[in-house]
């Protein structure tokens, strides 16, 4: 500190000039300047940024919040953003349990589309095996032969293998997940109604042939199976409407 009458510099703590014995001007005590914790402050921004991350930024914004709050105590007052470092730390877990919850809510329903979408390309699949075979029985007045209706359709009516498997069952290459309605080998395809079945739901196999017997609704969480009838339109049975099916022609 200078002394204002001769100029001379003295310690902080001097109240009289060491010089020429003046008084020295007393200096106020200043507040120290107080700061918000730029980790603290981080800590808080980075929790936030976990709503529209999935949480990806929980573990940085944790770890800032609780270097922050140590920080923070130990300045003596000189830092402060407790309440960003607080919820930098407990906003990565709000976020964890809603997103759960979101979860939760959410798989459900996504199940059902992917169901949805499994039944549509299988109908899809059984009604191209529909146009074949009315497309067949235009150029030979009969049905596909029934030890080999698979191949005559592929060969003869320009049908894919692909497209004799269900996308809810298990790929099984050579095999049908489509059954040929054995009642209605050897009939005339003149002499039957369009809402007799034709093709229908079965386990995977070489040329399936039968008939209800042999239906399955496995490939669709049992709530039910794709028809094919003689007029070739298909449709997406529920297992408590199967019993209505018309199976002889």
């Amino acid at each position: 500190m200078y002394c204002p009458k001769c100029g001379m510099e003295n310690p902080e703590d001097e109240k009289i000039c060491k010089a020429c014995s003046a008084e020295l001007p007393v200096v106020p005590d200043l507040p120290p300047v107080v700061k918000t914790s730029k980790l603290a402050i981080w800590s808080f921004v980075l929790a936030l940024l976990g709503i529209v991350t999935f949480n990806i930024t929980a573990l940085p914004a944790i770890i800032c919040g609780i270097i922050g709050l140590v920080k923070i105590n130990s300045s003596n007052g000189r830092l402060k953003g407790k309440g960003f470092a607080i919820s930098g730390l407990i906003l990565p877990f709000v976020i964890f349990v809603f997103l759960c919850l979101g979860m939760a809510i959410l798989m459900p329903a996504l199940g059902k589309v992917r169901q949805l979408s499994e039944r549509i390309v299988c109908s899809t699949n059984l009604n191209s095996l529909g146009k074949a075979t009315l497309v067949y029985v235009n150029d030979y007045n009969s049905y596909p032969p029934a030890d080999k209706w698979c191949e005559e359709l592929i060969s003869k009516a320009d049908v894919s293998p692909k497209q004799f498997l269900c996308i809810g069952d298990a790929e099984h290459e050579g095999l049908s997940s489509y059954a040929f309605n054995g009642n209605l080998i050897g009939v005339n395809p003149a002499d039957v109604p369009p809402d007799t079945v034709l093709f229908f739901e079965t386990n995977a196999a070489a040329n399936p042939v039968g008939g209800a017997e042999i239906l399955t609704t496995e490939n669709h969480q049992d709530e039910g199976c794709n028809i094919v009838f003689a007029d070739g339109s298909a449709k997406f049975v529920k297992k408590e409407e199967l019993e209505t099916l018309k199976w002889q022609p």
